[in-house]
Protein backbone atom coordinates (compact mmCIF):
# COMPACT_ATOMS: atom_id res chain seq x y z
CA UNK A 1 0.00 0.00 0.00
CA UNK A 2 1.53 2.92 -1.55
CA UNK A 3 0.32 6.47 0.47
CA UNK A 4 0.69 10.03 -0.35
CA UNK A 5 0.56 11.87 2.85
CA UNK A 6 -0.60 15.92 2.20
CA UNK A 7 0.33 17.81 5.59
CA UNK A 8 -1.75 21.77 4.46
CA UNK A 9 -0.28 24.75 6.59
CA UNK A 10 -0.39 28.55 5.95
CA UNK A 11 2.90 28.80 4.97
CA UNK A 12 3.76 25.36 3.28
CA UNK A 13 2.00 22.06 1.76
CA UNK A 14 4.14 19.68 2.56
CA UNK A 15 4.35 15.91 1.33
CA UNK A 16 5.95 12.62 1.87
CA UNK A 17 4.88 8.85 0.00
CA UNK A 18 5.54 5.64 1.33
CA UNK A 19 9.30 4.55 0.88
CA UNK A 20 10.57 8.28 0.24
CA UNK A 21 13.43 9.69 3.23
CA UNK A 22 12.69 12.88 1.82
CA UNK A 23 9.96 15.31 2.27
CA UNK A 24 8.91 17.89 -0.37
CA UNK A 25 7.37 21.18 0.03
CA UNK A 26 5.64 24.27 -2.06
CA UNK A 27 4.77 27.51 -1.07
CA UNK A 28 0.90 27.88 0.55
CA UNK A 29 -0.76 31.51 0.98
CA UNK A 30 -3.84 33.42 0.75
CA UNK A 31 -3.80 32.26 -3.78
CA UNK A 32 -3.65 28.57 -2.35
CA UNK A 33 -6.96 26.87 -3.88
CA UNK A 34 -7.82 23.41 -3.38
CA UNK A 35 -7.42 22.75 -7.80
CA UNK A 36 -3.72 25.12 -7.10
CA UNK A 37 -2.82 22.65 -4.25
CA UNK A 38 -3.68 19.68 -6.03
CA UNK A 39 -2.22 20.57 -9.53
CA UNK A 40 1.22 21.65 -7.76
CA UNK A 41 1.40 18.60 -5.73
CA UNK A 42 0.93 16.34 -8.24
CA UNK A 43 3.70 17.85 -10.21
CA UNK A 44 6.10 17.91 -7.48
CA UNK A 45 5.71 13.78 -7.12
CA UNK A 46 5.17 12.78 -10.52
CA UNK A 47 8.19 10.96 -10.01
CA UNK A 48 6.23 8.84 -6.76
CA UNK A 49 4.47 6.35 -6.57
CA UNK A 50 1.35 5.96 -4.64
CA UNK A 51 -2.39 4.43 -4.47
CA UNK A 52 -3.95 6.53 -1.57
CA UNK A 53 -3.80 10.00 -0.16
CA UNK A 54 -4.04 11.24 3.04
CA UNK A 55 -4.85 15.29 3.56
CA UNK A 56 -4.07 17.07 7.29
CA UNK A 57 -6.56 19.75 6.22
CA UNK A 58 -5.75 23.15 8.24
CA UNK A 59 -9.68 23.23 10.07
CA UNK A 60 -12.99 20.97 10.55
CA UNK A 61 -13.69 18.95 9.14
CA UNK A 62 -16.82 16.49 8.71
CA UNK A 63 -17.23 13.15 6.47
CA UNK A 64 -14.15 13.39 5.10
CA UNK A 65 -14.97 16.92 3.80
CA UNK A 66 -13.21 20.52 4.91
CA UNK A 67 -16.93 22.00 6.58
CA UNK A 68 -15.14 25.48 6.93
CA UNK A 69 -12.88 27.38 4.83
CA UNK A 70 -9.57 28.14 5.83
CA UNK A 71 -8.70 31.72 7.13
CA UNK A 72 -5.26 31.72 6.01
CA UNK A 73 -5.77 29.92 2.37
CA UNK A 74 -7.60 30.72 -0.39
CA UNK A 75 -11.15 29.82 -1.43
CA UNK A 76 -12.94 26.67 -2.58
CA UNK A 77 -12.02 23.96 -0.30
CA UNK A 78 -15.53 23.26 1.20
CA UNK A 79 -17.12 21.11 -1.64
CA UNK A 80 -13.88 20.33 -3.89
CA UNK A 81 -14.26 16.86 -5.30
CA UNK A 82 -10.55 15.84 -3.48
CA UNK A 83 -10.34 12.25 -5.04
CA UNK A 84 -11.57 13.23 -8.50
CA UNK A 85 -8.64 15.75 -8.44
CA UNK A 86 -5.71 13.24 -7.52
CA UNK A 87 -7.36 10.55 -9.05
CA UNK A 88 -7.06 7.77 -6.37
CA UNK A 89 -8.68 7.47 -2.58
CA UNK A 90 -8.50 10.68 -0.56
CA UNK A 91 -9.00 10.78 3.38
CA UNK A 92 -8.98 14.15 5.41
CA UNK A 93 -8.99 15.00 8.16
CA UNK A 94 -8.21 18.30 11.27
CA UNK A 95 -4.20 18.94 10.90
CA UNK A 96 -4.18 18.38 14.38
CA UNK A 97 -5.31 14.81 14.60
CA UNK A 98 -3.07 13.69 11.61
CA UNK A 99 0.06 14.59 13.87
CA UNK A 100 -2.05 13.25 16.97
CA UNK A 101 -2.44 10.23 15.19
CA UNK A 102 1.27 10.10 14.44
CA UNK A 103 2.39 10.81 17.63
CA UNK A 104 0.23 8.06 18.94
CA UNK A 105 1.42 5.01 21.17
CA UNK A 106 -0.71 3.66 23.41
CA UNK A 107 -3.94 3.92 25.21
CA UNK A 108 -5.30 7.29 25.28
CA UNK A 109 -3.82 10.09 23.71
CA UNK A 110 -4.60 13.74 23.95
CA UNK A 111 -2.67 16.27 21.42
CA UNK A 112 -2.76 19.71 21.90
CA UNK A 113 -1.51 22.19 19.34
CA UNK A 114 0.30 25.50 19.96
CA UNK A 115 0.46 27.35 17.38
CA UNK A 116 -0.97 30.19 15.74
CA UNK A 117 -4.36 29.11 17.14
CA UNK A 118 -5.00 25.93 19.77
CA UNK A 119 -5.03 22.19 17.46
CA UNK A 120 -6.83 19.57 19.52
CA UNK A 121 -7.56 15.94 19.28
CA UNK A 122 -7.75 12.93 21.05
CA UNK A 123 -6.96 9.06 20.07
CA UNK A 124 -7.87 5.85 21.72
CA UNK A 125 -6.71 2.61 21.01
CA UNK A 126 -4.57 4.37 17.74
CA UNK A 127 -8.02 3.46 16.18
CA UNK A 128 -10.41 6.48 17.04
CA UNK A 129 -9.72 9.98 15.82
CA UNK A 130 -11.88 12.52 17.82
CA UNK A 131 -11.19 16.06 16.47
CA UNK A 132 -12.04 18.50 18.69
CA UNK A 133 -13.26 22.07 18.56
CA UNK A 134 -12.16 23.14 21.94
CA UNK A 135 -10.16 26.42 20.72
CA UNK A 136 -13.21 28.65 21.19
CA UNK A 137 -14.57 27.86 24.06
CA UNK A 138 -14.93 30.31 26.87
CA UNK A 139 -11.73 30.57 28.91
CA UNK A 140 -11.06 33.88 31.47
CA UNK A 141 -12.07 36.69 30.20
CA UNK A 142 -12.27 35.26 26.35
CA UNK A 143 -11.27 31.83 25.12
CA UNK A 144 -8.54 29.07 25.35
CA UNK A 145 -7.34 29.88 21.61
CA UNK A 146 -6.76 33.42 23.01
CA UNK A 147 -4.38 32.79 25.50
CA UNK A 148 -2.34 29.90 24.49
CA UNK A 149 -2.64 30.56 20.53
CA UNK A 150 0.06 33.21 18.93
CA UNK A 151 -2.49 35.77 20.02
CA UNK A 152 -1.51 35.22 24.20
CA UNK A 153 1.61 34.63 23.42
CA UNK A 154 2.18 37.98 21.76
CA UNK A 155 -0.28 39.60 24.15
CA UNK A 156 1.06 38.59 27.91
CA UNK A 157 4.89 37.37 26.81
CA UNK A 158 6.13 34.58 27.60
CA UNK A 159 6.29 33.80 31.45
CA UNK A 160 2.41 34.62 31.64
CA UNK A 161 1.43 32.66 28.56
CA UNK A 162 3.64 29.27 29.55
CA UNK A 163 1.46 29.66 32.98
CA UNK A 164 -1.45 29.46 30.98
CA UNK A 165 -0.44 26.98 29.02
CA UNK A 166 -0.04 24.94 32.58
CA UNK A 167 -3.27 25.86 33.48
CA UNK A 168 -4.86 24.80 30.14
CA UNK A 169 -3.51 21.32 30.18
CA UNK A 170 -4.17 20.70 33.82
CA UNK A 171 -7.85 21.29 32.63
CA UNK A 172 -7.80 19.01 29.95
CA UNK A 173 -6.14 16.05 31.39
CA UNK A 174 -9.00 16.48 34.69
CA UNK A 175 -11.51 16.79 31.45
CA UNK A 176 -10.20 13.94 29.05
CA UNK A 177 -8.55 11.33 31.47
CA UNK A 178 -5.57 10.75 29.33
CA UNK A 179 -3.19 8.57 29.75
CA UNK A 180 -0.64 10.87 28.26
CA UNK A 181 -0.48 14.58 26.85
CA UNK A 182 1.50 15.67 23.31
CA UNK A 183 2.13 19.40 23.10
CA UNK A 184 2.78 19.90 19.69
CA UNK A 185 2.49 22.82 17.48
CA UNK A 186 5.51 25.36 16.29
CA UNK A 187 5.49 27.31 19.61
CA UNK A 188 5.49 24.10 21.94
CA UNK A 189 9.54 24.61 21.80
CA UNK A 190 8.90 27.99 23.97
CA UNK A 191 8.11 26.11 26.89
CA UNK A 192 10.69 25.84 29.55
CA UNK A 193 9.52 22.58 31.18
CA UNK A 194 6.98 20.21 30.38
CA UNK A 195 3.46 19.55 32.65
CA UNK A 196 3.00 16.56 34.25
CA UNK A 197 1.96 13.82 31.62
CA UNK A 198 3.36 15.66 29.00
CA UNK A 199 5.59 14.81 26.20
CA UNK A 200 7.07 17.25 23.45
CA UNK A 201 5.36 16.55 20.07
CA UNK A 202 7.32 16.53 16.25
CA UNK A 203 5.64 18.07 13.47
CA UNK A 204 6.97 15.12 11.24
CA UNK A 205 4.17 13.15 13.18
CA UNK A 206 2.00 14.52 11.12
CA UNK A 207 3.50 11.94 8.22
CA UNK A 208 3.20 8.86 10.29
CA UNK A 209 -0.24 9.63 11.18
CA UNK A 210 -1.39 10.23 7.45
CA UNK A 211 -0.03 6.56 6.79
CA UNK A 212 -1.81 5.40 10.19
CA UNK A 213 -5.30 6.92 8.50
CA UNK A 214 -5.21 3.85 6.09
CA UNK A 215 -3.46 1.32 8.63
CA UNK A 216 -4.28 1.83 12.10
CA UNK A 217 -1.95 -0.72 13.54
CA UNK A 218 0.92 1.24 11.74
CA UNK A 219 3.80 0.94 14.45
CA UNK A 220 1.43 0.81 17.11
CA UNK A 221 0.75 -0.96 19.88
CA UNK A 222 -2.70 -2.09 21.38
CA UNK A 223 -3.13 -1.00 24.91
CA UNK A 224 -6.27 -0.40 27.17
CA UNK A 225 -7.49 2.86 27.35
CA UNK A 226 -7.83 2.51 31.04
CA UNK A 227 -5.52 5.38 32.40
CA UNK A 228 -2.05 3.97 33.95
CA UNK A 229 -1.52 4.44 37.99
CA UNK A 230 0.98 7.61 37.56
CA UNK A 231 -1.26 8.82 35.02
CA UNK A 232 -4.74 8.53 37.99
CA UNK A 233 -2.49 10.39 40.25
CA UNK A 234 -2.27 13.10 38.19
CA UNK A 235 -5.47 13.37 36.98
CA UNK A 236 -6.81 13.74 40.64
CA UNK A 237 -4.37 16.18 41.15
CA UNK A 238 -5.39 18.31 38.74
CA UNK A 239 -9.13 17.58 39.57
CA UNK A 240 -8.45 18.62 42.96
CA UNK A 241 -6.95 22.03 42.13
CA UNK A 242 -9.41 23.15 39.79
CA UNK A 243 -11.97 22.34 42.07
CA UNK A 244 -10.74 24.54 44.33
CA UNK A 245 -9.76 27.29 42.12
CA UNK A 246 -13.54 27.56 41.73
Amino acid sequence: MNILVVDVGGTHVKVLATGQKVRRQIDSGKRLTPARMVSAVRKLTADWDYDFVSIGYPGPVLKNQPAVEPWNLGKGWVGFNFQKAFKCPVKIVNDAAMQALGSYRHGKLLFLGLGTGLGTALIAEGQVIISMELAHLPYRSSTFEDHVGLRGLEKYGKKKWRKYVADVTARFIAAFEPDEVVLGGGNARLLKKLPPLCRAGNNEHAFLGGLRLWNPKHGSRHVSATPAPKAKKIITQHKREITTRK
